[in-house]
């Protein structure tokens, strides 16, 4: 493995929390992936440089 971070396909992926925007409100949040691991439902995760980025 290299580095203290590398990923693997069908590996855990660390806690970490990201800002929302909520459309309905118009205002933002936060959300916690443990929060989405711990409804126990499948999630996949994607970056994507610079997709709806606020500019």
């Amino acid at each position: 493995m290299e580095g203290c971070c590398a990923l693997r396909v069908g590996g855990k992926a660390p806690d970490f929390s990201l800002e929302t925007f909520e459309p309905e409100t118009g205002g933002f949040g936060e959300i916690r992936f443990e929060e989405i691991r711990r409804q126990g439902k499948w999630t996949v995760l994607f970056f994507y440089p610079a997709d709806f980025t606020f500019v």
